[in-house]
């Protein structure tokens, strides 16, 4: 949507959708995905990139000219992702970073003590910080006070597909928020996607609910659509929950049944 420009950190998109590359199974399909999705920005884990291979995930995104958004992916410490972050910066020229510190790997949460001081060590050396946090609203606001450009709360664990788990506090961390606010993690198909679009978020970032859907190419698309469906639906307001019926219909007019005047 030209007239409703997605801006993170200084640059704006016409998507507000942000593509992973992981659990693709070939550079073929994940780039039709990427086509599919419309998507301006798309992540990259450092540890699995070799800038020197031909036919790399990073040539992909060059011949496509969709944005490299370097993640931490896999780092335990704040130290790891530092490191990590500025070895990224050093290698692909860009102080853009989605920063995660991992608690372990059986759930792959983050680890809010960690993430925060990254975060702030990150922010500033001059990155671009996106972290990858819980959705909690008071760790969001303290990564929003760090000076994190942005605040990307999971739904669920990553690769769960179980969608946003705890809406209340989406909508806690959204009401509060003064920065873009991104799902990131446990979206399984395009009703999760829409339904976070409709909470307030401002984007979605996700990868195996396509790169491990059966036909990629076709949820990429669907993702695609979900995502600016939800976000017109916010934009438009949605009715009321309400109890009881209300009739859309006037009820002037109608025909009234008159016992001294049967009609049959």
């Amino acid at each position: 949507m030209a007239d409703d420009p997605f801006l993170l950190g200084g640059t704006a998109f016409s998507s507000r959708l942000i593509m992973g590359t992981g659990g693709a199974p070939s550079l073929d399909v994940l780039e039709r995905a990427l086509v599919a999705s419309g998507t301006e920005l798309t992540t990259v884990a450092m540890r699995r990139v070799n800038p020197s291979v031909q036919g790399s995930v990073l040539s992909v995104l060059d011949r496509l000219g969709v944005r490299v958004l370097p993640n931490t992916a896999g780092c335990f410490t704040a130290g790891e992702a530092v490191l990590t972050a500025r070895l990224a910066r050093e290698a692909l020229g860009t102080s853009l970073v989605k920063l995660e510190v991992i608690a372990d790997e059986r759930t792959l949460l983050p680890d809010p003590v960690e993430l925060l001081e990254a975060a702030e060590v990150l922010v500033d050396d001059g990155f671009t910080v996106l972290p990858y946090t819980n959705d909690d609203p008071v760790l969001a606001r303290k990564l929003e006070d760090v000076g994190c450009a942005a605040v990307m709360p999971l739904g669920s664990p990553i690769g769960s597909g179980l969608g946003i788990r705890n809406p209340h506090n989406f909508q806690l961390i959204v009401e509060r928020a003064r920065v873009p606010v991104i799902l990131d993690a446990g979206a399984g198909t395009a009703s999760d996607v829409a339904f976070a679009m409709e909470l307030g978020c401002a984007g979605v970032m996700l990868a195996s609910a396509v790169t491990r859907a059966q036909e990629p190419e076709r949820m990429a698309s669907a993702m695609r659509y979900a995502v600016e469906a939800g976000r017109l639906a916010r934009l438009a307001g949605r009715i009321p929950r309400r109890f009881f019926a209300e009739a859309s219909s006037p009820g002037e007019g109608l025909a009234a049944f008159d016992p001294e005047r049967p009609a049959f």
